[in-house]
C-alpha cells in the first residue's frame, strides 16, 4: 500500500464520500489512490478557490465535513480565500495539498512553498507530512480539529511522500498512534447560570432575541422562548433559514442589509438574548446599558463580544434552550409582542411597494420578491455578496424546511455559484437557486456554470437556477462610495462590460432565460422553476435602485446629496432614492 492508498482508507473511515478538487503534478499520488479505489466521489471545479467554496457549500447544507485537493504551489494558494470562508463561518473543512519533493524541500524549487506557514493564519491545524508513518495522526488531528472547532484543517503531503511504501507506526520510541472518530458533545452551561439567565429574562418588559447560524436546528426552542417572553426576534444573515419568515414576531435580517422592524426590536428593548451568533456590526444592537443581555454560543470566544452581557451561556443552542425554558415566566403583558406585529405587517407592506416601484428597466427588489412565494418548501437559495444580497435579505422570505447561506463572515463575491453546486451535491434531489450580481459572475462563477452543465446529469431534480443580476455595475460599492464616502461613482472602477449571460448557458446546453420587462418576472421564475435543466436566468437591473439600511444618519444623507449633486449617473436617484434618504432622516415613513 502507498502512502496515498492508506491516506484514501483514513479519509473513508472518518465518512468522507466525496472530495471536490483539481488536479496537478503535485497531488497526482493522492489522485491515483481515490481512481484506485473508486469509492470517494472526485467533484472537479473549473478553479480550486471555487472547489473550496463548493465545499464549504456541501459543508453548511449536508452538516458533514467538506473536503477540497489540490496541487502545491499555486493550487494551494487559490483554495485558501474558501478556507478563510470556512472559518469565518464556523464551518468544518479539511484541505488536502500537495507539496514539491521531500528532498528538495528548501531549495527555491519549482512551485515549492511554505505551505504550512500559507495556512497557519486560517487553519485549527495544519501540518506537512514527512514521513508516511506521521500521516494516520496527522489525518487524525486534521479532522478531528476540523469537526469539534467547527473550522478548517489542512494536510500537506509533499509528492515523492505520497507514492512511498506506506508503513504502520511502531509500537517504539519516537512514534505516536492514533485513531479516527469523534462525536461532538451537547455543551450546557451550570444550572445557576442558567437561572441568573433566567432572571435577567422574566425581568424584562420589551424583550428581543437575536438568532444567527448557531441556532440552526433549534427552531421549535427558540419559538417557545420567544412566546413566553411576549419576544421579537432577529436574524443574523446567517440565521436566515433558522426561523421562517411568515412568523408574525420575526423581524428578518439585522444590520446594514436588515429590516427596519429590526432596528426598532433593538433600539426598544429593555432584555436581549442572543443565541448562536457573531453578527459583526454591534451598531445596530441596543445602546451598552439600555438592555440587560444574556448571550448562548457553542463557542466561548464570540460570548459578550459584540454587547456586554450579564449572562454568558457556553452551550448549544438547542440543548442549553431546553434547559432555560421552564425557568421562564409567561408574559401576561403581549403589548410589546403586538407593537413588534404592527410595525412587521406595515414593513412588509413597504418592501412590495418598493419592490413594485417604477424602474429603468428591472427593479431588483422584484426579483427576488417574485422569486420567493413561487419557491417549493424543500428550495434551496444562496446568494452572493454585494447588491443582491440585500435584496436576498430583505425580499426573500424563507419557509420552513428551506435552506440558505452566502459567505456571511467574510462576505467574498464568487461563492454563490459554487455554494449552491455544493448544495445540488448535499441534496440532488431538491432544487437550489443562487442569486447572483454580474460582477461575481464575471469574476468567476461564469466558469462555474460549464461545472453544472458537467454534472447536471448526475442530480435527481435537475432544477439549479443562477439568477443574474445584470446591471453593468459593481454596485454595492457604488453606493458605498456615495453614502459612506459622499463621492460620485467613478466609472473607472465600478463599470463592468455587459454580458449576455443567458445566451452563454445555451451555448453550453443550459437553459438560458432573459428579462428586461418587469411584467414578466413572475411568469420567468415559474418557467425557471419547471424546467429539466439547469437555468441561467438573467435580468437587466436598475443599478440605481440603493440598497439603503434600515436607518441613514444625518452625516449619510448629507454625504449622499452631495455626491448626487457631482454624480453624472445620478438620472432618476433624485426622485426616488434620494425621496426614501431624506425621509429616514425626517423619521417618516417611505409612504409620506
Amino acid at each position: 500500500m502507498k502512502t496515498a492508498d492508506f491516506l484514501v482508507e483514513r479519509l473513508k473511515s472518518w465518512g468522507v464520500k466525496r472530495i471536490f478538487g483539481y488536479s496537478g503534478d503535485g497531488i497526482n499520488g493522492a489522485i491515483g489512490a481515490i481512481q484506485r479505489d473508486g469509492s470517494i466521489d472526485f467533484i472537479q471545479p473549473r478553479h480550486e478557490e471555487m472547489g473550496a467554496f463548493m465545499a464549504v457549500g456541501y459543508a453548511k447544507f449536508s452538516g458533514e465535513l467538506g473536503v477540497c485537493l489540490a496541487t502545491g504551489g499555486p493550487g494551494a494558494t487559490h483554495l485558501i480565500t474558501g478556507l478563510y470562508d470556512a472559518k469565518a463561518d464556523h464551518t468544518p473543512l479539511l484541505a488536502i495539498c500537495g507539496q514539491a519533493e521531500a528532498t528538495v524541500r528548501g531549495a527555491s524549487y519549482q512551485q515549492e512553498l511554505n505551505l504550512d506557514r500559507m495556512f497557519a493564519d486560517v487553519a485549527e491545524f495544519v501540518q506537512e507530512v514527512s514521513h508516511p508513518a506521521q500521516l494516520p495522526h496527522v489525518i487524525d488531528r486534521a479532522i478531528r480539529l476540523a469537526i469539534a472547532r467547527r473550522g478548517p484543517s489542512a494536510i500537506i503531503i509533499p509528492k515523492d511522500v505520497q507514492e512511498q511504501a506506506f508503513e504502520e507506526p511502531k509500537r517504539a520510541h519516537g512514534f505516536t498512534r492514533s485513531g479516527p472518530g469523534y462525536s461532538r458533545p451537547a455543551v450546557v452551561p451550570a444550572e445557576a447560570e442558567l437561572r441568573r439567565a433566567a432572571e435577567i429574562l422574566n425581568s424584562g418588559k420589551k424583550v428581543a432575541i437575536l438568532i444567527g447560524a448557531g441556532a440552526i436546528g433549534a427552531a421549535d426552542e427558540v419559538i417557545a422562548v420567544a412566546d413566553l417572553l411576549g419576544a421579537g426576534i432577529a436574524k443574523a444573515l446567517l440565521g436566515k433559514s433558522a426561523l421562517p419568515d411568515d412568523l408574525p414576531f420575526v423581524t428578518g435580517a439585522i444590520g446594514l442589509l436588515g429590516t427596519r422592524p429590526s432596528s426598532a426590536l433593538m433600539d426598544g428593548c429593555d432584555a436581549l438574548l442572543m443565541v448562536g451568533t457573531g453578527f459583526p456590526w454591534s451598531e445596530f444592537l441596543p445602546v451598552t446599558g439600555a438592555a440587560r443581555a444574556v448571550q448562548i454560543d457553542v463557542d466561548p470566544a464570540m460570548l459578550s463580544l459584540r454587547y456586554p452581557c450579564e449572562v454568558n451561556l457556553h452551550g448549544t443552542a438547542k440543548e442549553t434552550l431546553r434547559l432555560l425554558t421552564p425557568m421562564l415566566k409567561r408574559k401576561s403583558d403581549r403589548s410589546w409582542r403586538g407593537e413588534i406585529e404592527d410595525g412587521l405587517k406595515h414593513w412588509w407592506e413597504t418592501l412590495e411597494a418598493r419592490a413594485m416601484t417604477r424602474a429603468h428597466p428591472v427593479n431588483p427588489q422584484r426579483v427576488v420578491w417574485e422569486m420567493s412565494p413561487r419557491l417549493p418548501d424543500n428550495a434551496i437559495v444562496t446568494s452572493d455578496s454585494g447588491s443582491c444580497a440585500n435584496w436576498y435579505a430583505r425580499d426573500y422570505r424563507v419557509k420552513r424546511g428551506q435552506l440558505a447561506s452566502l459567505s456571511g463572515g467574510l462576505a467574498s463575491m464568487g461563492a454563490a455559484v459554487p455554494y449552491a453546486i455544493g448544495a445540488k451535491f448535499a441534496h440532488p434531489d431538491r432544487p437550489v437557486v443562487a442569486l447572483v450580481g454580474d460582477g461575481a459572475m464575471q469574476m468567476n462563477n461564469m466558469a462555474e456554470l460549464v461545472t453544472i452543465a458537467k454534472y447536471a446529469d448526475r442530480w435527481a431534480d435537475k432544477r439549479l437556477i443562477t439568477c443574474v443580476f445584470n446591471n453593468q455595475d459593481l454596485n454595492e460599492v457604488t453606493w458605498e462610495q456615495r453614502v459612506m464616502n459622499g463621492n460620485p461613482r467613478f466609472d473607472a472602477s465600478q463599470d463592468i462590460p455587459d454580458v449576455r449571460y443567458s445566451k452563454f448557458a445555451e451555448m453550453i446546453g443550459l437553459k438560458g432565460v432573459y428579462i428586461d420587462d418587469p411584467k414578466d418576472l413572475g411568469s420567468a421564475w415559474d418557467e425557471a422553476l419547471s424546467a429539466d435543466r439547469p437555468v441561467v436566468l438573467e435580468v437587466k437591473t436598475d443599478p440605481e435602485i440603493a440598497p439603503l439600511p434600515p436607518h441613514i444618519s444625518f452625516k449619510e444623507a448629507k454625504q449622499f446629496m452631495f455626491s448626487m449633486a457631482k454624480d453624472e449617473d445620478a438620472g432618476h436617484v433624485i426622485a426616488d432614492t434620494a425621496r426614501q434618504v431624506i425621509n429616514a432622516v425626517l423619521g417618516k415613513a417611505d409612504a409620506d
